[in-house]
């Protein structure tokens, strides 16, 4: 058996950043994650400036973006209709996941972390991990930055999300032979699925295209996405299309249980409107991992979620903000004016955008739609049969 002050569960950006942040604290941490790195990740990959500020900040020093595809351009469309092309704007990343969390793993190994990837875990307790290969290891407090399907959120809760509540996403690598990511845009489709949207991103190597959004509405979503590929002039056989669940909008207002914390999506802390969940894990997993070291530095571990639950504030109110304005963003019943607005008003777009690349925060989005909310609900509600 071997003891740590701290066990993370997943080596994702969530993780990762958990770990390398409470060893630079001066705690022992072991780290755990049934994958080697570097290992392949379904995700749009969309890093954006605000992630590169959180990277900075967790691992004291810029990401490495020499693989990434940088566009400060992108088009918006909907229903095979182009709303508009937006130039200048802030500079979005599209990153292959395959690097970025192999970085971010290396990071934490070079801040002292002991490595435990490769291994899937037996037996989960809580205080104790027990590996397939018979390796105990206890700890004051763990860190669950297991993902979407969370083994940590099973074991606290019984199930890691309400299925019902919870969004979807298909996805394929579009090669180069089929499409070129050179001369193609960074395009973003709205209603290509129902309370969500598609997305075209390419990368150096592939274009990564799909479709996402709330799964109760979409029992279709394989249809929505074979209608997305046609729109995008790619055949049906293209590409293995692959899915996975996305927690936008379903977070954890009590992400843990004493001394057991949940970071990233596993705590359900992916953005409701734009479904970018990266910069949210890394902070995540950073303000979880401080919650820890301070509640073992006190000798008090069972206060680490109380702690934790303080440093969160800020992510989960413009979480909460962001569920109600997706009820007007992306409700079917507003998407004319919606679409009318954007197609009309640069500040709308530019809003957007900001939104996207991470330099608006909630509040602020919410103060500038509310102020002309009663003329866009009087617009849907001519509109509404």
């Amino acid at each position: 058996m071997t003891q740590f002050d701290i066990i993370v569960i997943g080596a994702g950006p969530a993780g990762s950043a958990a770990a390398t942040w409470a060893a630079k604290q001066g705690c022992s941490v072991a780290l755990i994650d049934k994958a080697t790195f570097p290992r392949s990740k379904l995700c749009g990959g969309l890093f954006t400036e605000r992630s590169r500020t959180y990277y900075h900040e967790i691992f004291g020093q810029d990401v490495d973006l020499s693989h990434a595809v940088t566009r400060d351009e992108m088009a918006f469309w909907h229903d095979g209709r182009e709303l508009a092309v937006l130039k200048d704007i802030p500079p979005l990343h599209l990153t292959m996941r395959l690097d970025l969390d192999a970085a971010m793993y290396t990071h934490a190994l070079d801040a002292g972390v002991e490595d435990f990837t490769g291994q899937a875990i037996a037996e989960l307790t809580d205080t104790a991990v027990k590996l397939r290969d018979g390796t105990t290891l206890t700890a004051a407090v763990i860190i669950g930055a297991d993902g979407v399907n969370s083994l940590v959120a099973k074991h606290l809760f019984g199930k890691s999300f309400d299925t019902k509540t919870i969004g979807f996403g298909l996805e394929i690598e579009a090669p180069v032979s089929i499409q070129d990511p050179d001369k193609q845009p960074l395009r973003i489709d709205f209603a290509a699925a129902k309370w969500g949207y598609g997305w075209s991103f390419p990368k150096h190597s592939s274009t990564t295209i799909g479709v996402g959004g709330l799964r109760d509405p979409n029992p279709d979503m394989k249809q929505q996405m074979q209608r997305y590929m046609r729109a995008l002039g790619l055949p049906s056989e293209v590409a293995k299309i692959k899915g996975h669940h996305l927690p936008f909008g379903d977070f954890r207002p009590t992400p843990g249980r004493a001394h057991i914390l949940l970071a990233g999506d596993a705590a359900g802390l992916v953005d409701p409107i734009t479904g970018e969940g990266i910069a949210f894990a890394m902070k995540s997993g950073q303000l979880a991992a401080q919650a820890a070291c301070e509640a073992i530095k006190a000798a008090a571990p069972h206060t680490a979620l109380d702690l934790y639950k303080t440093h969160l504030k800020e992510i989960h109110r413009n979480l909460r903000i962001a569920r109600i304005l997706r009820r007007i963003i992306f409700a079917p019943r507003w998407h004319k004016s919606l679409i009318g607005s954007f197609r009309r008003s640069g500040t709308v777009r530019t809003m957007y955008m900001r939104l996207l690349a991470g330099e608006v925060e909630y509040p602020e989005l919410a103060r500038n739609v509310l102020a002309q909310l009663p003329r866009y609900l009087l617009n849907g509600l001519r509109r509404t049969p």
